[in-house]
């Protein structure tokens, strides 16, 4: 990846400065150098060990496929301008804390927090990352509560025969997740015949469209495509469930629902990972469920969505190159240097 012009930085005078990935308009984004507050009473410096790119949302956020509707709902923890642009977004960081209460200092912890060499948040925006969970994997934090989430929407027994239509970053979750529920029969589907080196890792079958089993009991979809949720409606038994966690944007969806959708009695639920699941609303709040994410994460097969990676100077021309399909794989993290990102 050839390296671009090195961002400004600007000459000390006093304020400890870091640099952020900003998404100046769809489809060009920049480094720039901002200033950082000095954590105050309840708050935590972290200094950026890896962060990852999500294909699905940050591919489009970075094409400007954001619905002027749905702006303020997909705003993230600590997003900084406004879609379509210039804006400082993403959600999948993992650092030290640096300063902070004493309990945290030196801690590796996750936060929903853009790309960005450090920065200052309130201690209780980050959850630390357990023993056994790699910094470099705990990315898929994120990812993984999407997923959990999406289990629990779903609700699956024992027994059950299930297909993840779509082996991204968050298919690939849910059906590792599943894949341990016992006498659960997962498949992945995807178009891609080289997800299915990933799925034997992930331990699930694997079937391009065509071939998948039909008679399911349900179907998770997340390939963000019409032909991808019109498939796993046709897979279904009846009476049975399409759980959609795909995030369309801007793009209309038409579905064939006038052949046997109603005689067969299908359903097509949504979940979104913005909401605790209601079946563990009562129980579990938004820091519980991503702190049991980073559990799961001691899982070594996560691993397998871990496909590429890139120092954070090259991640203007790695978002253009993910966008154009320049560059394959499923969740491609960014390495920040090991020195201070932080001037002084």
């Amino acid at each position: 990846m050839t390296s671009h012009t090195a961002p400004t930085r600007v000459r000390f005078t006093g304020t400890r400065t870091a640099t952020a990935y900003w998404l100046r308009e769809p489809g060009t984004g920049e480094l720039r150098v901002e200033d950082l507050p000095e954590p105050g009473p309840g708050e935590v410096l972290v200094r950026s060990l890896h962060s990852g790119i999500s294909r699905g949302t940050e591919l489009l956020v970075h094409r400007g496929g954001v619905p002027a509707e749905e702006r303020e709902a997909m705003r993230a923890p600590f997003q900084a301008g406004t879609f379509p642009g210039p804006v400082k977004y993403g959600y999948l960081s993992v650092g030290r804390v640096e300063a902070g209460p004493a309990a945290l200092r030196g801690r590796t912890v996750f936060c929903l927090h853009p790309h960005q060499t450090a920065y200052v948040v309130p201690a209780d925006a980050v959850v630390v990352v357990p023993d056994g969970v790699p910094a470099r994997r705990a990315v898929l934090a994120g990812t993984v509560e999407t997923a959990l989430n999406a289990v629990w929407d779903l609700g699956p027994l024992p027994g059950d025969r299930v297909a993840v239509v779509g082996a991204g970053m968050v298919g690939c979750s849910v059906a590792r997740l599943l894949a341990r529920i016992p006498e659960v029969e997962v498949t992945l589907v995807d178009v891609d015949p080289h997800r299915a080196d990933v799925a034997r890792q992930l331990g699930v079958g694997f079937a391009d469209p065509p071939m998948a089993p039909t008679g399911l009991d349900a179907v998770v979809h997340t390939s963000a495509t019409a032909a991808g949720l019109q498939r796993s409606l046709d897979l279904l038994a009846p009476e049975g469930t399409v759980l959609d966690l795909s995030w369309y944007g801007d793009q209309r969806v038409h579905l064939a629902l006038g052949a046997s959708f109603h005689s067969r009695r299908l359903t097509v639920r949504a979940s979104q990972v913005g909401a605790v699941a209601a079946a563990r609303r009562h129980r579990h709040s938004h820091a519980d469920r991503l702190a049991i994410a980073l559990r799961l994460l001691r899982d070594p097969a996560y691993d397998a969505l871990l496909t590429g990676d890139s120092p954070f100077e090259d991640l203007p021309e790695v978002m253009a190159a993910l966008a154009a399909g320049r560059l394959a794989g499923l969740c491609h993290t960014v390495t920040y240097a090991e020195g201070d990102p932080c001037t002084p």
